[in-house]
């Protein structure tokens, strides 16, 4: 068994493949944190119990009625709660009806079981078909007598991953009302071990790089009040130990299965102790609890590796694509697609399309994407979101007729929906002007002249769907990009009481997570990608529905560099939208070589942002050698191992990532050149995951390489005249 409780010492072990997690009730109520760490075998006569520290405190707490506010602001919670001295950050925080904020949770009981629970209307990891891929999970039940209130403390193992899922349930046993303020889905305290700090960081075009820093005493708080997770913030923290690398050392990951507001927080107390947790930003949160109702939390993901960095992003990439993802595209090759909107932006009508796809096909694109101005009064983004009727100016035969044309030409047609937004100047909102999310008597707040509809409203989502999927009954579209271009602002529903006006950001997310799951039902064959001005909602709630986001509307790829190697931190490469841009970049000016915008979104899900009948007969030529390196390739980048060989970020030259196939037969270097130095030394590169003593050949080559040879001494490579070159080197075993 995975999961064990030891009676005599009241001690709990979760066991993964490489790791350990242990807990135990101290004093028959309170329930603490006490290794997460490499694996140990199971031994039913070990006696950890001083692992409690117990005796470390003051007093005997046995010698106690009541533990003492010194216990309470030093000991190692599991899930810790406001208001009984422990005057860290915490996890939950309750008020009574009588508006008091105190709650203690006392150990009750507790059941392991096999198989994993699934979360009520969101996203949520899963078994899988074999039993490699079977679960267990133990389920710890805290309560609170006084307030009537019982938490469910939910922790899930696979049999194939080191990963370790986390969630919450409250139920209210009580009598009268609760009030969650907030209610976190994990935490977890530890020594501190000299960590360092890895969080996401960025803006529109520049989302999600890397940033690290020593963890020192205080707290560091990322979070997100976007009412999606952001292009600011990410829903991710990692605690590295002294000298970490991604081959070697410690490295302690938490990542939030959720696409609305979040908070994670790191803190080092006095006591050179370290808290983490993560969970549904607080700020601007409360859920009322009736009695007998009850709440649950998204699922955090934890995952340890002792072996460097590099092992917990290949622990994420692989539970993801195992246990989350549920699209039929996800171990499918997806089309090559090109989009129109740096082509033609809002200037478009039907046989221009045409014209593009013809093209396009050519060269050996796959499918068409119709982007934004297909609809009601759409000539620019100043209207018409909400009005989801086909503009017959410029697409005369509507999307059916257009559809059929594009199909025509040997090409797959899809479209772009902004399904969340209305704008002032529309049809829906002169109908329903109630429908905007707004306060009454103050000024709706705009953004890129669109406000955001009330999803929290039932006959607000049916609209949308019915809206799209009238569209999509109509015609032969087979992919659909779903775009929300503006943050949620001036929270206010005119269907929510005062009472229960906190819950707005939740149920928000809620009805988004409603319709994607309407529409994968109603249309299981659509290939959805998610995207929010680029890569403001890439989470993992939204792989729950979409196989694959828009990483970011910046596609230059020297910026993708960064942006790309945070992403891959911990997303498999192809959930990552990735598209080769025109030149000169329109968000950087920049120009850079075809080959290496086509080696950088080869790496995602591949495809075109430009107006190809534009480009030149040698361009063109190009272009279609890229499609077939992409059909060559595309399984080892969606399938296979990704390791981390250099990083520009940190040495200003040069980038380079490896993809290995599971059974270690070939894999793909992609070695990207920023600066050019002026010198005759190569760069050496120490490849990873190979296996040692098979050989290897260089294709296009004669030479032959040991995987040791690769592994230790490296592959040299030399230094490209210019700047911005790059080079994809495949290795396949002899």
């Amino acid at each position: 068994m995975n999961i064990n409780y030891n009676e005599e010492t009241k001690i709990f072990q979760i066991n993964t493949q490489n790791t350990t997690y242990m807990m135990g009730i101290l004093a028959g109520k309170h329930l603490l944190h006490l290794y997460y760490g490499k694996k140990i075998d199971y031994m039913e006569d070990m006696d950890c119990r001083y692992l409690f520290r117990k005796d470390e405190s003051p007093k005997s707490l046995h010698s106690l009625k009541r533990a003492a506010v010194t216990f309470f602001n030093t000991y190692p919670f599991e899930y810790p709660a406001h208001g009984t001295g422990d005057c860290r950050h915490n996890c939950l925080r309750v008020r009574s009806e009588g508006g008091h904020r105190v709650c203690e949770l006392h150990y009750d009981s507790h059941r392991i079981y096999k198989g994993k629970p699934s979360l009520k209307g969101m996203p949520a990891t899963f078994e899988g078909a074999t039993e490699e891929q079977a679960a267990e999970t133990l389920e710890i039940t805290m309560k609170d007598a006084v307030l009537g209130l019982k938490i469910l403390l939910r922790y899930s193992v696979f049999e194939d991953s080191d990963a370790m899922i986390r969630s919450v349930v409250a139920v209210n046993e009580g009598e009268g009302k609760l009030y969650l303020e907030k209610i976190l889905s994990a935490g977890l305290d530890m020594d501190n071990m000299e960590y360092e700090l890895t969080t996401l960081h960025g803006v529109e075009t520049r989302e999600r790089r890397m940033v690290t820093r020593k963890v020192t005493e205080g707290s560091h708080r990322v979070a997100s009040l976007y009412g999606e997770t952001s292009h600011k913030q990410h829903p991710f923290m990692m605690l590295t130990g002294k000298g970490t690398t991604q081959k070697h050392g410690d490295a302690y990951g938490m990542h939030f299965v959720y696409s609305g507001n979040f908070a994670a927080e790191t803190e080092l107390n006095h006591q050179d102790s370290i808290r983490m947790t993560m969970g549904i930003n607080p700020d601007g949160f409360e859920w009322v609890l009736a009695p007998g109702e009850e709440f649950e939390t998204p699922e955090a993901v934890l995952v340890y590796s002792s072996e460097g960095i590099g092992k917990m992003t290949r622990c994420y990439h692989d539970l993801y694509r195992n246990h989350l993802i549920r699209s039929k595209y996800l171990h499918k090759k997806r089309p090559i697609l090109i989009n129109n909107w740096e082509g033609t932006y809002f200037n478009f009508d039907d046989d221009k399309l045409v014209a593009i796809a013809k093209e396009a096909k050519k060269v050996g694109i796959e499918m068409l994407v119709m982007d934004d101005g297909w609809f009601g009064k759409r000539d620019n983004d100043e209207s018409g979101l909400g009005d989801w009727v086909v503009n017959k100016k410029k697409l005369k035969n509507g999307i059916e007729g257009l559809a059929e044309r594009v199909n025509a030409e040997g090409m797959k047609f899809g479209i772009w929906f902004e399904p969340e937004m209305i704008s002032p100047d529309s049809d829906l909102f002169r109908a329903h002007p109630d429908w905007a999310i707004q306060v009454p008597g103050r000024e709706i707040t705009m953004q890129r002249h669109q406000y955001v509809l009330d999803m929290t409203r039932q006959d607000v989502r049916d609209y949308i769907y019915e809206s799209m999927a009238k569209i999509l009954r109509s015609a032969n579209i087979e992919y659909v990009k779903w775009d929300m271009n503006r943050p949620l602002a001036d929270i206010g529903s005119f269907c929510l009481d005062s009472e229960h006006m906190g819950e707005f950001y939740h149920r928000y997310v809620l009805g988004v997570y409603e319709l994607q799951e309407r529409l994968v039902q109603e249309f299981p064959d659509l290939l959805l990608e998610n995207c929010s001005g680029g890569g403001g909602r890439f989470d993992p709630g939204m792989l729950y529905y979409s196989p694959q986001i828009w990483t970011s509307d910046n596609m230059d790829p020297i910026e993708r560099l960064a942006i790309q190697e945070g992403t891959a931190l911990i997303y498999p490469l192809s959930t990552m939208g990735a598209h080769i841009c025109v030149c000169p970049n329109h968000t950087t000016g920049r120009s850079t070589p075809l080959e290496t915008r086509a080696h950088v979104a080869m790496t995602g899900t591949f495809g075109y942002e430009l107006d190809i009948t534009k480009l030149t007969e040698e361009e063109k030529a190009q272009a279609a050698a890229f499609n077939e390196e992409y059909h060559k390739y595309n399984e080892i980048y969606r399938e296979g191992d990704y390791y981390r060989i250099a990083s520009y970020r940190e040495n200003n030259i040069y980038d380079c990532w490896q993809v290995v196939t599971k059974d270690k037969a070939e894999c793909l270097v992609t070695y990207v050149q920023v600066r050019y130095i002026s010198r005759t030394k190569s760069v050496r590169l120490l490849l990873e995951g190979l296996e040692p003593k098979a050989k290897y050949r260089l294709e296009g080559t004669e030479e032959i390489y040991s995987g040791e040879l690769l592994m230790n001494a490296g592959y040299l490579q030399d230094m490209i005249f210019g700047e911005y070159g790059s080079r994809l080197l495949h290795f396949v075993r002899v």
